[in-house]
């Protein structure tokens, strides 16, 4: 009996016992990946089907403190997987049976899918510990897959990188081969700081307060951006600043970096700082320049010899640590405009919040050149004394008051007086007694200045031949 809702009831399936075409020996009649299966094998084949081999791909520790990326990496032994067809492909011998071209069979790929995978895992890994290795595997391999994907999705039409270098890039790229750090032993401490090589033969500009530890007996090791490393002497520091200048011996034809002009710098522009924050060497950050002029003493201000640590800062937003100290802040064209030397924590930790500070270069150049040739580093000065000038709620600071005036000096020659109030350097706004000592450590001795002052309720214009302290600060320190 047939069910009668069924139209094909009567005609049940036979199948076909026409002699079916010829398959090459081994193939699978298209099994996945065309590898034979265990039933398919040749008669009198006792050997043991593919199976697929372990996966020795090097793996990555990631909880390591370090990853040494200089070691050597064993080479990558991935099998070649045959893509093009084999002698039983297209225009091979006619069937004999027939006489006519047999069908060309699907070339036998080897079952490598896992294998594949595992290969592009390797890639990744390969290339964190060789770049130029990972690179080359990962060529060969988009050669070779490039002609089968059809996934059809954007997997099938990878495109390569796009991007240009950017400002931040080629700033860093001119300067990180002339960047250095700098390792200190002495006084019974030990810590590491930056340094910007300025001479081919080694003269490295720094923080004083990077190298002073070493001052007495201590020493000084400089590694470059190469991986080499030099012995260094210290030539000449300057605690009134932070600047000091090292030698680092026996090395020639070292890159070095090219010095700016930080009367140029704007609030606002794009820098670049570069060093070796907790030991971290050849670090970049990147930021704005967030305010110039900006009185900073760092620590308590003080250094040996009771002398003070002024200088008027280049402040930025760009990431400054411990360690960061004497290394360049670089505008955006790769030029030095500064020497990172301080940063303020907020009084919660040892780390950046946004507040660096940095040494106008045209003071490190004036200073450092006094080094070089040998002189005692003279500081420029108007020879007054001042105090904070406040509002009447006796809190808001309005300028530098003058309490006192030295004979014969800068201040007396160009007129002023106690009770002038300083509001203005050069047109900058003064703000406290600190604000103008250190805006005028800024210029050299014989520099003439403008000063705004304001003398018995009336704003006036005085202008001043800027005098030295007769290296009264340097000799204090030594």
């Amino acid at each position: 009996m047939t069910d009668q809702r069924d139209p094909y009831a009567d005609r049940p399936y036979v199948p076909p016992t026409a002699p079916q075409e010829s398959q090459p020996t081994g193939a699978s009649g298209g099994w996945p990946f065309s590898e034979p299966r265990a039933q398919d094998a040749p008669a009198g084949d006792t050997s043991t089907p593919d199976q697929p081999t372990p996966d020795h791909e090097p793996t990555v520790a990631m909880n390591e403190p370090t990853v040494a990326m200089n070691e050597p990496t064993a080479p990558v032994n991935e099998p070649t997987v045959a893509f093009g067809g084999g002698p039983q492909g297209p225009g091979g011998p006619q069937d004999p049976g027939t006489g006519t071209a047999p069908v060309a069979p699907q070339p036998r790929r080897k079952r490598r899918a896992g294998r594949l995978v595992a290969a592009a895992t390797g890639v990744v890994l390969l290339a964190g510990a060789s770049a130029a290795g990972g690179a080359a595997i990962y060529a060969a391999m988009e050669d070779d897959t490039s002609t089968t994907s059809n996934t059809g999705t954007t997997l099938d039409k990878p495109v390569s990188s796009s991007q240009t270098t950017s400002d931040v890039m080629a700033a860093a790229e001119a300067v990180l081969p002339a960047t250095v750090k700098i390792n200190v032993t002495g006084s019974g401490e030990s810590g590491t700081g930056t340094g910007v090589v300025i001479s081919k033969d080694g003269t490295i500009l720094t923080n004083n307060h990077v190298i002073e530890a070493a001052a007495d007996g201590g020493s000084i090791t400089v590694s470059f951006n190469d991986g080499t490393n030099a012995k260094a002497r210290i030539v000449g520091r300057d605690v009134a600043t932070d600047v000091a200048v090292i030698q680092a011996e026996d090395v020639d034809d070292l890159p070095t970096a090219t010095l700016g002009n930080s009367q140029e710098v704007k609030v606002g522009q794009t820098v670049v700082a570069i060093g070796s924050p907790f030991g971290l060497e050849s670090t970049v950050t990147t930021g704005i320049v967030s305010a110039l002029n900006r009185p900073v003493s760092p620590g308590d201000g003080s250094g040996s010899g009771g002398t003070t640590t002024t200088f008027p800062a280049i402040q930025t937003d760009a990431a400054i640590n411990p360690g960061n100290s004497g290394g360049p802040l670089v505008d955006i064209q790769g030029n030095v405009i500064g020497i990172n030397s301080a940063i303020n924590t907020g009084g919660n930790g040892n780390g950046s919040v946004g507040l660096g500070f940095a040494i106008p270069i045209n003071l490190v150049n004036s200073v450092a050149s006094q080094i070089l040739d040998g002189k005692t580093v003279e500081h420029a000065q108007i020879g007054v004394q001042v105090s904070n000038a406040t509002s009447e709620d006796q809190v808001t600071t309005t300028g530098a008051e003058i309490s006192e005036v030295t004979a014969g000096s800068a201040g007396e020659k160009a007129g002023l007086k106690a009770g002038d109030v300083v509001t203005k350097v050069d047109g900058n706004p003064i703000s406290s007694n600190g604000a103008l000592v250190a805006t005028v450590r800024g210029y050299k001795p014989g520099d003439t200045i403008d000063l705004t002052v304001l003398r018995d309720g009336k704003t006036r214009n005085i202008k001043v031949k800027l005098g030295s302290d007769n290296g009264a600060a340097a000799k204090a320190q030594d």
